[in-house]
């Protein structure tokens, strides 16, 4: 069971339709970026792992594991399909000789850029249509988004 979930049936210090709001706006705008893609042929996990890679660099499949929440032998699978598509690097650990580092290729840092650039101007795009005082509040807002991700 979730310890340290606010309980929501109540109401009590939170503002539930806030939250339902916010919710609901992060995932529906979560999912249409996630149209936004270079590569089609690419799984949003694996999206995700080469993401994990260009903000922490090179990680061990265990460590990528942790940190993308999925199961190691998942991890494994989904590294051999990057390294297959020239997206990955495995090296030899420098400490542990049973492991491997993983690390990003030039290709993959190519790919990401682009798929940020597309992605930017997208919500660029969508950012036009709102007035100023919308697009200040939004601005203001975003570091709090940020903040809300990496708790």
């Amino acid at each position: 069971m979730l310890t340290n979930m606010p309980d929501l049936s109540h109401g009590d210090d939170i503002d539930v339709a806030a939250v339902n709001s916010l919710r609901s706006a992060v995932m529906r705008l979560g999912r249409r970026l996630k149209h936004q893609r270079v590569d089609e042929s690419l799984s949003p996990t694996e999206m995700s792992v080469l993401g994990t890679l260009a903000r922490c660099g090179h990680a061990t499949p265990g460590e990528l594991a942790r940190k993308e929440h999925v199961q190691p032998p998942s991890m494994t699978r989904i590294v051999a399909l990057l390294e297959a598509k020239g997206l990955v690097r495995l090296e030899p650990h420098p400490d542990d000789r049973r492991q491997k580092v993983v690390s990003q290729t030039e290709q993959a840092e190519a790919m990401l850029e682009e798929s940020r650039r597309r992605r930017n101007a997208w919500l660029a795009s969508l950012a036009e249509g709102l007035d100023e005082d919308d697009w200040a509040k939004l601005r203001a807002a975003a570091p709090v988004l940020e903040k809300l991700a990496h708790l």
